[in-house]
């Protein structure tokens, strides 16, 4: 990990073994006021104590003294900064000094650029690099498996600390005096952002860092201008007006042309020359504008583009799945104008409702008679119904006349006030006149001025259901009938977009007549009807002089707002700045607490004299000093977050420092650490629900042995790995605030307390006095908005602690049960919010914490309804073995074992049983108390054979129902589903008995070996439709390998009469062997004895042939000779001839 800044020297240490970065920071530019030392010090103090408030996980940062003048010691000008502290009301502005301009950068390097100074690289290669085998062997003495293969990233992440705002060069013409505009994207998906804008250019800006660091990019594109022919267009241009990022998608606008990007994005970016990736999209028709979906839903993203010509009234609704991009013309039957019954319409705006499926439409209306109105159509995707919602006024309300004030209701209805199932959570007062609340119910009987009304957009938020319509004026519902207008907004200024955290905050930018004119901003907090003018404003100049005291390099006297948008709930600008004729393009915060902060103690502040000398006092709207979240669950249930520890090892070298075969190392091992997480999600569960129990269960008896080594500096490769720096964590602690997003799964409920001390200047009374429980309860009071009070309730309870001046309030959120039907983990889930709302908190209360001034008093949190992430059915296999062996007395594994998917025998009874488990919180108990239905939907004698079955196979396989003799299993269990068709289980289900009938496709199974047929079962569990406990869709498909087959009668009849046959016939040729042995050794004997007398005739006459010729030359002399040799000749056959007989007799007498 580098840090680094251009100013400043700054010190490092890591240690071997805690694993800790310390760094300290000296500046020797500044000097701070003698009189905030000890307070800055005190502030650290508790900070490092856990005294302050806020996130109890705390990233600590040395202290930052406060950039001062370099004469501190005068007493006058130690007096002014005194005053001026005070007026500020912000002892963190000083403690911190410029701590908005210091972030974390975060860029990728390569292995080779590893370390060096200014580069990056973009993400491109996605496959793992195979490069870690020469890392990972010399490891002998480590826990790492050297029968694994580890891969490597093919990045690596450098994180810098950077105190510098990242600045980029642009030419000025590009963003200089050029109006702001909006930046679409889906929410959380989408992995890049592109901004058009840039005049007479063919070009967007990109960015895959939200805007830390951005290019140009100049694309391609042929702009093929239909305007001539059918297309109304004034005239052309090169400008690229609408640009929107989807997850997998990019969309543009030119002129009347529509184009899009899919794939790989860094191809966008190319040397010299454009990307001409584009593909041109509704070539025919006349586009006048894209309008964004925010939102992702079932499993795709979608896109609207508005036509105007020949097409007028309609609108293209595209789709993006999978990067396919498919567009509809709706309405499918006829056109808006047609189907509300006007000759002449346009579509100016739409939105989408993916929870209602309704497509809502701000129309313009030409009336010959009556003029020019304004109405919003709603579109059902659906029934292909239009309705009417509602008719905007024609002119401006006077604010004025028809303000309304006083005890309202809070209503939580989706419709009307007329509506008789609408219910009040509370009565409090909205609005009061010391507040300025203002806001008008418009009912039709208010007055109005004779300014008109310009709609010019619209935006929904489907968490809370506001819809806002904006214009010169600005419009809020939360039924999508009833309107509220919000005085505040003056109607002289028009809005140009919205941009809106999702969590409650909303941030308005205006048109400007001349470019050269900087728009304004303004802050709306959802849940109230305030709105606050950001820029330009007081607030605004005491935040800019106090950045120019500081010198900081984020703001001049020249610039321009390029786009505003939120990012983790803060508010961005980006900006070009000028200074000395010099364009940079810088991404800045916008700090709206500390701008709020600064407005409030501008207005509200006294001057008494005391004696001879004034002091100043300010006077504090808040109804509370003190605000604080107790009793809060750990978050990770509710939050569905799966969190891993990966610490980096340990180096043993003397420097302590990493170097490249260590950072390899660590990359390998995360690497590994995901791929188990990947693995993990398998049919079969292991013994221990953990994702890392794999890794290190054959390792652990030996962690003391590898401790050793790294104590005596003996590791192999100088690295020593602790196998508990490789975990999963289940047990996050809440860090006292509501989590990010909450998930509820049927029934469930989230509960936490609100602690509240009362302000005590806000009563009459003396100090000493005693106060009652009536006059705590009457100063502060706590409110509830449910966005959809149908489907979520709550119920709060109260408690006065008389001794403390405090309030406590005991909030539980509970799901009704109602309003969803099921659903697969993480998918179709409904979003709706809980809005917790102190009276007369709203821009008035505020908390100093190590991350900034933060508002109190107003907590949004977005509630998602359905079968929440990470949770999943797993075939429990151990508890299976289990509980099988004991039922049937014994257990008959496969003979080819398998540890991964054990063997079940045919004969005998069956006993399932399932897991659900919760990957988030590790949770693994029993699929107790849940019904589920099982079915066989595939299978084969082999894996490599398993044939998937049709609807009608399932069925008459599976069916108790079936009369086609094809079942495959029954069970003793007489509870079915509500059509009969398939037995319902439960975790006391009585077994499974296996039958195989004739039709059935594992009957009569051939056996490939000597063994018994074997057969593999495609099983598919749900619990869809059978259970009413959760909104979970479990739905688990896993093989089981049932061995011991029975052989049909038949085949079993047709391997008994061959058996039998090669057995008799086996028998009746030993049995003619035996017989027939005696007889074929004489034969045998005879044969042999013939063959043994032709050969030694056969060499008798040879012999006498060659004497002949031998006494023919040798003469009278050899005679003798010879007759003695045909003596002893004729001897030698004669007892050749009768030594066969005496063997025969000798036989014969044996």
């Amino acid at each position: 990990m580098e840090k680094g800044r251009e100013k400043g020297v700054w010190g490092q240490k890591v240690s071997r073994f805690g694993g800790k970065v310390r760094t300290e920071k000296v500046l020797t530019d500044k000097i701070a006021p003698s009189w905030n030392e000890k307070k800055v010090q005190s502030e650290e103090k508790a900070r490092s104590e856990g005294k302050a408030s806020g996130s109890s996980h705390v990233a600590r940062c040395p202290a930052m003294r406060p950039a001062g003048p370099s004469w501190p010691k005068l007493r006058i000008m130690r007096s002014l900064w005194a005053l001026l502290a005070v007026l500020l009301a912000s002892w963190r502005l000083w403690a911190i000094q410029d701590i908005p301009e210091c972030t974390w950068q975060v860029v990728l390097n390569k292995f080779e650029r590893v370390g060096k100074n200014g580069m990056s690289d973009r993400f491109f290669d996605q496959e793992p690099l195979e490069t870690l085998d020469s890392v990972f062997t010399p490891l002998v003495d480590a826990p790492t498996d050297q029968g694994e293969k580890y891969l490597s990233f093919p990045y690596y992440l450098k994180i810098n600390y950077s105190c510098n705002g990242e600045i980029f060069s642009l030419i000025p013409r590009y963003f200089m005096n050029v109006s702001s505009r909006p930046l679409w994207h889906t929410v959380d998906q989408a992995p890049v952002l592109i901004l058009g804008g840039i005049p007479d250019e063919k070009s967007v800006l990109l960015t895959d860092t939200s805007f830390t660091d951005s290019f140009l990019v100049e694309l391609n594109i042929d702009s093929c201008w239909v305007g001539s022919f059918y297309c109304p267009q004034a005239s052309f241009t090169a400008t690229i007006y609408d640009a929107i990022a989807t997850e997998s998608t990019l969309f543009i606008r030119q002129n009347q042309l529509v184009y899009y990007f899919t794939g790989t994005y860094l191809t966008l970016h190319e040397s010299n020359r454009g990307s001409g990736s584009w593909v041109r999209v509704l070539a025919n028709e006349c586009i006048k504008r894209l309008c964004p979906v925010h939102f992702h839903s079932n499993g795709s993203e979608y896109v609207m583009a508005l036509t105007t010509g020949k097409r007028e009234g309609y609108v293209h609704f595209g789709t993006i799945t999978d990067g396919h991009v498919s567009f509809k013309l709706l309405p499918k039957q006829r056109s808006v104008c047609e189907g509300i019954q006007v000759v002449n319409c346009s579509i100016t705006w739409a939105v989408f409702d993916a929870g209602d499926y309704n497509l809502l439409m701000l129309v313009e209306i030409q009336d010959p008679t009556t003029g020019k109105y304004f109405q919003v159509v709603s579109y059902d995707l659906v029934s292909d119904n239009l309705v009417i919602l509602y008719t905007i006024p024609e002119f401006i309300p006077d604010g004025r006349k028809g303000r309304q004030r006083g005890s309202q209701r809070w209503m939580r209805a989706r419709r009307g006030p007329d509506d008789p199932s609408l219910t009040a959570v509370s009565t409090l007062p909205l609005s009061r006149t010391a507040r300025g609340l203002q806001f008008l119910m418009i009912l039709g009987t208010e007055s109005y001025t004779n300014f008109p009304m310009v709609p010019k957009g619209m935006f929904y938020n489907p968490y809370n259901n506001l819809l806002f319509i904006w214009g010169n004026f600005l419009l809020q519902s939360y039924n999508k009938e009833n309107f509220i207008y919000l005085a505040d907004f003056p109607k002289e200024q028009s809005i140009k977009y919205l941009v809106n955290s999702f969590h409650g905050d909303t941030a308005i930018v205006t048109e400007t007549e001349e470019p050269a004119v900087s728009p304004q901003i303004w802050y709306l907090l959802e849940g109230s009807y305030r709105m606050y003018k950001l820029f330009p404003s007081k607030g605004w100049e005491v935040y800019i002089s106090l950045q120019v005291m500081q010198q900081s390099s984020l703001y001049t006297s020249s610039e321009t707002m390029v786009t505003l948008f939120y990012e983790d709930r803060k508010l961005y600008q980006l900006v070009y700045l000028m200074n000395e004729k010099q364009g940079r393009l810088v991404k800045r915060l916008v700090p709206v607490e500390q701008l709020l902060m600064y407005e409030q103690l501008g207005n509200h502040y006294l001057l008494k004299r005391q004696g001879n000398h004034l002091t100043l006092s300010f006077t504090s709207f808040c109804p509370f000093t003190v605000m604080r979240l107790r009793d809060l669950p750990n978050p990770q249930i509710y939050t569905r977050q799966e969190r891993y520890q990966a610490r980096p090892p340990r180096v043993l070298e003397p420097s302590g420092f990493h170097d490249e075969n260590s950072l390899a190392v660590y990359q390998g091992l995360v690497y590994y650490l995901l791929y188990l997480h990947s693995k993990y999600h398998k049919p079969y569960a292991d013994p221990v629900h953990d994702p890392t129990w794999r890794w290190w269960k054959n390792k652990k008896l030996d962690q003391d042995y590898y401790f050793y080594l790294a104590s005596n500096l003996r590791s192999a490769s100088n690295v020593y790995i602790e196998m508990a720096s490789y975990e999963k964590i289940y047990d996050l602690k809440a860090e006292h605030e509501l989590p990010e997003r909450i998930f509820l799964d049927k029934g469930n409920s989230y509960a936490f307390s609100v602690f509240l001390t009362v302000r005590e200047h806000s009563f009459e009374f003396q100090p000493e006095r005693v106060l009652t429980t009536l006059e705590l309860r009457s100063k502060v009071d706590l409110g509830v908005v449910l966005a959809d009070p149908g489907c979520i309730e709550v119920v709060v309870k109260q408690k006065v602690l008389i001794n403390r001046n405090s309030v406590l309030f005991w909030v539980t959120l509970n799901d009704k049960r109602s309003c969803f039907d099921q659903g697969i983990s993480g998918h179709h889930l409904m979003k709706t919010s809980m809005l917790v709302k102190v009276v007369g908190a709203v821009g008035h209360c505020f908390q100093n914490t190590h991350r900034g001034p933060r508002m109190q008093g107003n907590l949004m949190v977005p509630v998602f309804i359905g079968c929440p992430p990470g949770k999943r059915l797993a075939f429990d296999i151990t508890y299976t073995l289990e509980y099988n062996r004991l039922q049937n007395k014994h257990y008959f594994d496969c003979v080819h074992i398998d540890p991964e998917m054990p063997c079940f025998l045919f004969r005998d009874i069956f006993y399932p049983f399932f897991l659900i488990q919760d990957l988030v919180t590790g949770e693994s108990g029993s699929f107790q108390g849940s019904s589920y239905v099982l079915t066989v939907v595939g299978g084969g004698p082999t894996i490599d054979t398993i044939k998937e079955y049709s609807e009608e196979e399932i069925y008459r396989f599976n069916s108790p129902l079936d009369k086609t003799n094809s079942l495959i299993w029954t069970t003793k269990n007489t509870t079915t589903t509500k059509d009969s068709a398939f037995n319902i289980m439960t975790h006391q289900s009585l077994g499974i008995e296996w039958l195989c009938l004739e039709n059935s496709p594992c009957h009569d199974t051939i056996p490939h070996t000597i063994f018994a047929p074997e057969f593999f079962f495609k099983v598919l569990v749900s619990n869809r439709g059978v259970d009413k406990s959760t909104y979970c869709d479990y739905q688990l498909i896993f093989l089981l390998h049932i061995h011991g087959l029975p052989l049909s009668a038949k085949r079993a009849l047709f391997i008994l009469m061959v058996s039998s046959s090669v057995f008799i016939g086996l028998v009746t040729l030993y049995i003619t062997f035996c017989l027939l042995l005696p007889l074929m050794v004489k034969a045998c004997s005879a044969l042999r004895w013939k063959i043994n007398n032709i050969i030694t005739s056969e060499s008798y006459y040879t012999y006498t042939a060659s004497s002949r010729v031998l006494s023919g030359t040798s003469g009278t002399r050899s005679r003798g000779s010879s007759s003695v040799s045909s003596g002893v000749s004729s001897k030698v056959v004669e007892g050749n001839q009768e030594a066969p007989e005496e063997t025969l007799k000798k036989q014969s007498i044996t």
